[in-house]
Order: C-alpha cells, then sequence, then structure tokens
C-alpha cells in the first residue's frame, strides 16, 4: 500500500526514523546500516514495506527497491516475519543473502539471531529457486566484492552510535587483522564492536 516515502527525516533511534511527508510524520523501522544513510533535517527517500497485523501497522524502510523487495520475498518462508526478514538484511547485504542461499551456505544465515540450523535450511529449500539472479565476482564465484566490507562495517557502526571518527578508526584496526580469505561482515563487525569497548 505505501510503497515508498520522500520526504525530511525529523528524528532517527535506534531501530527506526522519522520521515515527514506532506505534514505528517511517518516511523520508518529500518536497520543499522540504512539508518547510517540517514541525517536530521536532510531529505531522504526510503522504499517501504507495510505490514498490517490485528493490532498494528508498521512501515518497514530500506534503502532501495532491492532490499524491500527481498525483504517481502523472506517473509514468503515458512516461520519467517518482518522482524526475522529485518534482522536477515542487518546482518547481510541482499547480494549476500542472495548468494548463500542459492549456495546453500546455512552457516551464514545462522550468523542471523533468530535463525537455527533447521530455519537456515528452510530458507534454502523455499527461496533457492526464487531468489533471482546471484552477483559473480571476477573469478567467477558468486559473491560480493572483498572491497566492500569496509564502508558496511562503517555504516553499521555510526548506526549503532558511534561517531565517524570512532568507526573509521576501527574499521582501520579491523583492516590490520585481515590477511588472506576476508571473513563475513557480521563478524568484522563484531570485531570492530569489541574494538570500540563494547559488547553486545
Amino acid at each position: 500500500m505505501i510503497a515508498s516515502v520522500r520526504g525530511t527525516v525529523t528524528a532517527t533511534g535506534p531501530d527506526h526514523a522519522v520521515v515527514e511527508v506532506g505534514g505528517i510524520g511517518l516511523a520508518v523501522q529500518c536497520a543499522p546500516g540504512t539508518l547510517a544513510e540517514l541525517r536530521v533535517g536532510q531529505p531522504a527517500r526510503l522504499a517501504t514495506s507495510l505490514v498490517v497485523r490485528e493490532d498494528s501497522l508498521t512501515l518497514y524502510g530500506f534503502a532501495d527497491d532491492d532490499a524491500k523487495q527481498l525483504f517481502e520475498l523472506l517473509q514468503t518462508a515458512s516461520g519467517v516475519g518482518p522482524r526475522l526478514a529485518q534482522a536477515v538484511l542487518a546482518v547481510h547485504t541482499p547480494d549476500a543473502v542472495r548468494k548463500a542461499i542459492a549456495n546453500a551456505d546455512t552457516a551464514a544465515l545462522t550468523r542471523v539471531p533468530g535463525i537455527g540450523k533447521k530455519g537456515a535450511e528452510r530458507l534454502v529449500l523455499e527461496l533457492r529457486d526464487r531468489i533471482g539472479p546471484v552477483p559473480v565476482g571476477p573469478d567467477g564465484a558468486a559473491g560480493v566484492t572483498a572491497g566492500a566490507w569496509p564502508e558496511q562495517v562503517r555504516q553499521a557502526l555510526v548506526g549503532l552510535g558511534w561517531t565517524a571518527a570512532q568507526a573509521e578508526q576501527a574499521v582501520a584496526a579491523v583492516a590490520e587483522t585481515v590477511d588472506g580469505a576476508t571473513p563475513p561482515v557480521p563478524v568484522l563487525l563484531k570485531q570492530a564492536i569489541r574494538l570500540l569497548g563494547r559488547t553486545r
């Protein structure tokens, strides 16, 4: 029903932003990476998905239409509601989710809080044929580029409340520990959070 919103960001919280559209402030639930892109007082456009329940109307917001479409697709799997679908996209990029499902990488999927081994297997089984094109790297392997992780970790840290300077320092420190194959973004993010002295 509400496919997108465009307006001025009037407030942000740990898990949502308020976007004023035509004099009405809409509360939009967003993942940390999306929140990191928003600035209070600045215009923004979010792709949105309205989830209707008997006792609530909840608007979920995404940086682009691709993330929104994947959010809606994830919910077609058994046992996946909007909060879990958003958690998946908070931990992984849309491309990483597609890669994990296409390659039956249950280890990657179980890094999402709330998804166990059986849940990951169910996601693969139910969505593998419907997940869409999987990005292919220069070596022919499906996946996102290793160079993309610093920006993802930086955005997540800012979304979690650290300053851009603190996030930059933590990313630089984590980068020094990466040798050879790049670990998954959630692992790198946890490392950065540990370095900044906060456990989650």
